[in-house]
């Protein structure tokens, strides 16, 4: 799609986050007339200097009068397509796009892109490391790290760009066309967003949506949402599981990730090489093992890279340990089912730290894991009342004001040698900047804990 040009057009870019301000770049270098909004009336150095280029900053909100003067948009992730003025621009035939849309018409490169409700940033980040160590020239980015915007400039035909994308990136595609795309896994996510969850799907859909037989689709064999989905695909279809229940594809078995195929087995990685907690990042793992195998990176090379794969910050991580008690954040666990493999990988006596801004789904596909391995819910947010209506009766439910508040109150409850569990099952954004302020002050929190518990130890 390197013919697309934008010379002399002029392009609203909506959201100044980072999506947004890679985008705005993007389009001034490449000739366009750029008015970037912002529903922010202050922002930061990053969106000011932007003016130096020559874009037009629009804060405080998304005039209408800009928009009716658009000749293309481009939405940031985080801001909805239902937005006030979209549906009278499409209605004029106006081109509504999405960040990533905009940045895949002029990349050089191959696009390896992962979607999924949970897993994407791991199995990215991972990929990424696995593609590297086999000699591969490798930009990672999109929903996490570097926006794909800012990747087009270095983009080379010999680079391959590994991509996460979101369902909020994907709904508003219309070329995109990820030359291996890879989906993990589905469940109910993101309804405070979209209309209902077979609109969720239908986005999650796009990213498949425009590949050929010279395409490659890979997909967790393990979940019937995505064999599905799958079934719409042209792409050719390479599947993974945690078992051996495929007969060709990336499975587990005897203490090993293996390849299967009508010539042979061959093993890929060995199982005493992952240190991740929980099949679901087991999973990610043999994944990334499929598009690694698939791309022609060597077994050695996948297995050096995950065996010094230590995993992401605020992924069930081990933040420290107060007079016996583990204290683990998974800050990443925004939807429900994220929490609910949280919870059963995380053992027995388990008080978790719960809540925050409610994204929609069903609280009662916590109640097994909950019965069976907590001993108390601390709820913080927006979400606590919903909290209380769902699981009360379960567990003893306690409300906190602030996540010090609830990471004091959690060890308060906690026996020696269980387990506190940051596992939200809702968005930040109620209270934090994002999930990874909201995992800096868990562990804050948990440092200050540690520091008052030594302290009265020695008085």
């Amino acid at each position: 799609m390197n013919e697309f040009s934008v010379i002399g057009a002029r392009v609203v870019v909506i959201g100044a986050a980072r999506s947004g301000i890679a985008a705005a770049r993007l389009l001034v270098d490449r000739g366009a007339s750029v008015v970037l909004t912002e529903r922010r009336r202050e922002v930061d150095q990053s969106v000011i200097g932007l003016r130096d280029l020559g874009v037009e900053l629009e804060l405080g909100g998304h005039a209408t009068r800009t928009l009716e003067n658009a000749d293309l948009v481009v939405l940031s992730p985080g801001v909805s397509p239902t937005l006030e003025g979209l549906d009278r621009l499409r209605h004029r035939k106006v081109p509504v796009i999405s960040e990533v849309e905009l940045a895949s018409r002029w990349l050089r490169g191959r696009v390896v892109a992962v979607t999924g409700t949970k897993g994407k940033s791991t199995t990215v980040v991972l990929l990424g490391k696995m593609l590297e160590a086999g000699g591969c020239v490798v930009l990672v980015g999109g929903n996490v790290g570097m926006a794909l915007s800012a990747q087009v400039q270095a983009s080379t035909p010999e680079m391959i760009h590994v991509v996460e994308v979101s369902s909020f990136q994907l709904e508003l595609t219309t070329t995109f066309r990820p030359s291996v795309a890879v989906l993990l896994n589905l469940h109910s996510d993101h309804l405070d967003r979209h209309e209902s969850y077979s609109a969720y799907v239908a986005a999650k859909a796009r990213i498949f949506a425009n590949q050929t037989a010279s395409d490659t689709l890979v997909i967790n064999a393990d979940d019937p949402e995505v064999l599905r989905l799958a079934d719409d695909s042209s792409a050719r279809r390479v599947e993974y599981a945690l078992t051996g229940s495929i007969s060709a594809g990336v499975v587990v078995e005897n203490d090993a990730i293996i390849r299967k195929s009508v010539t042979g087995d061959e093993r890929l990685v060995p199982l005493s090489a992952v240190h991740l907690i929980g099949s679901h990042q087991l999973s990610n793992v043999v994944a990334a093992s499929a598009v690694a195998d698939l791309i022609g990176v060597s077994t050695s090379d996948m297995t050096v890279t995950v065996d010094n794969f230590a995993g992401l910050d605020h992924v069930l991580q081990l933040v420290g340990e107060v007079a016996g008690v583990r204290f683990i954040n998974d800050s990443k666990a925004t939807n429900i089912e994220s929490a609910r493999c949280a919870i059963e990988n995380c053992g027995d006596h388990l008080v978790v730290i719960m809540g925050g801004r409610f994204k929609g789904g069903d609280f009662g596909l916590l109640h097994r894991a909950i019965e069976s391995q907590v001993d108390a819910i601390i709820a913080l947010g927006e979400a606590q009342d919903r909290i209380h209506a769902e699981l009360s009766g379960l567990v003893r439910i306690v409300d906190a004001a602030s996540m010090h508040d609830a990471v004091r109150t959690a060890y308060g409850l906690a026996v020696p040698g269980g387990t506190v569990l940051l596992a939200p099952a809702c968005a930040s954004l109620d209270m934090f900047r994002d999930y990874a302020d909201r995992g800096l002050v868990f562990g804050q929190a948990v440092d200050r804990l540690k520091e008052e518990v030594e302290k009265h130890r020695e008085q």
